[in-house]
């Protein structure tokens, strides 16, 4: 396998690939959007059928469609490897409006053009280098294109966790990280909401008949946040908060809803056992406590060895490849915590995910797709 003639043929490519993503970031898709995540699937379903062996659009009642894809599905006997990407973006219907698909100065702006429509281009397109060049991988391809990734991936989760077990090694198309470097790490994301009940009265006339939910609250926020240790990756941010009524009213009810990330996976059951554990500092308000950790961090274990023969197909592209981690998280966090391994990063370079000023370097695209060719046709 020659990488270099993987990059030729990418290259002579670009316009199609550029064109393909036009427009798929002009189909709008937010998570919220059954009916923009439906018209992405489709599209893509449309392209995954030139040379697939076999495509399939999966239903939700209340989320958008997702996409299967096999390819090379009768050739071999192996384990599958595995390509995650996801079709929801953050952006809401009509922001195309206001931030239109675009090029400028070598670059390609738009809602979801770098998180991660690129990505799934790129996917596309390592795929169809392979084909053209009749290069057959060590065994078949799977691809799957989840539709509510920045919402929790709720809806098809268990469907990622199988396709996830039931394969060799997982590649995430997720935008790459500062400088094009692949991710080896993900923290944990988790969820916290902190209510407090207690007792309203009247400010001015009788205080002391109330219990002060708004103070509870803030006692309680402050002893969770000094769980955190932020030097060894473990952070908490309050990041709303609600409560009370008129400033003359002892407020009986507050909120609070945290962001949690944790960098191992034994951090948590310590932090959902910490935060469920508190009780009341006073004893005439009552406590709920919800949620938790939802997506357990990506460990740089599962990526090491994928990391190495990256760099090293890398350059022979003209590539110096790094590692990085990152707070955020992707789904490939879920099939690295099944003990499969995962890396992470490969799609597109670029900056200002989830941003307005969220954009691609045209330049890369078929480099990256490249080097996803040459990943697929060697590991």
């Amino acid at each position: 396998m020659d990488a270099k003639l993987l990059l030729k043929y990418c290259e002579a490519e670009s316009g199609p690939m550029l064109e393909c993503l036009r427009q798929s970031v002009e189909i709008e898709s937010p998570s919220n959007s059954k009916l923009g995540v439906d018209r992405l699937a489709r599209f893509f379903a449309r392209q995954f059928k030139r040379g697939a062996s076999k495509v399939r659009l999966i239903e939700h009642p209340t989320a958008g469609c997702a996409v299967q894809a096999e390819f090379w599905a009768s050739a071999h006997r192996e384990k599958p490897i595995l390509l995650l990407g996801h079709l929801d973006t953050v952006w809401e219907i009509g922001t195309l409006a206001e931030m239109p698909y675009r090029i400028r100065d070598g670059k390609a702006f738009g809602p979801g053009v770098l998180d991660m429509k690129s990505g799934i281009v790129i996917g596309l397109w390592a795929i169809r280098a392979l084909q053209a060049l009749e290069v057959s991988p060590p065994g078949p391809v799977h691809f799957f294109l989840n539709s509510d990734e920045e919402v929790s991936s709720i809806a098809f989760r268990q469907k990622i966790l199988r396709a996830g077990q039931a394969s060799r090694a997982v590649l995430v198309l997720e935008p790459a990280a500062a400088g094009g470097a692949l991710k080896t790490a993900r923290k944990g994301v988790g969820e916290f909401k902190i209510t407090v009940h207690g007792r309203s009265a009247h400010a001015g006339v009788n205080p002391a008949a109330g219990a002060n939910a708004i103070m509870e609250l803030m006692r309680q926020l402050l002893t969770i946040q000094a769980m955190a240790n932020p030097r060894r990756g473990l952070t908490i941010n309050v990041g709303r908060i609600e409560g009370g009524t008129r400033s003359n009213v002892v407020p009986e009810r507050a909120a609070a809803w945290l962001d949690v990330r944790i960098p191992r996976f034994q951090d948590r059951a310590m932090i959902e056992k910490r935060i469920r554990a508190r009780k009341p500092y006073d004893p005439e308000t009552k406590l709920e406590i919800e949620g938790g950790i939802n997506r357990p961090p990506m460990e740089r274990e599962m990526a090491v060895a994928l990391f190495r023969k990256a760099r090293a197909l890398g350059r022979t592209l003209g590539m110096d490849l790094i590692e990085a981690s990152t707070g955020g998280g992707s789904d490939g966090n879920f099939t690295a915590a099944l003990g499969v391994p995962t890396l992470d990063g490969l799609g597109a370079v670029g900056d200002g995910a989830h941003g307005r000023h969220e954009h691609i370097v045209i330049s890369e695209l078929p480099r990256r797709a490249a080097l996803l060719a040459g990943l697929l046709a060697t590991i």
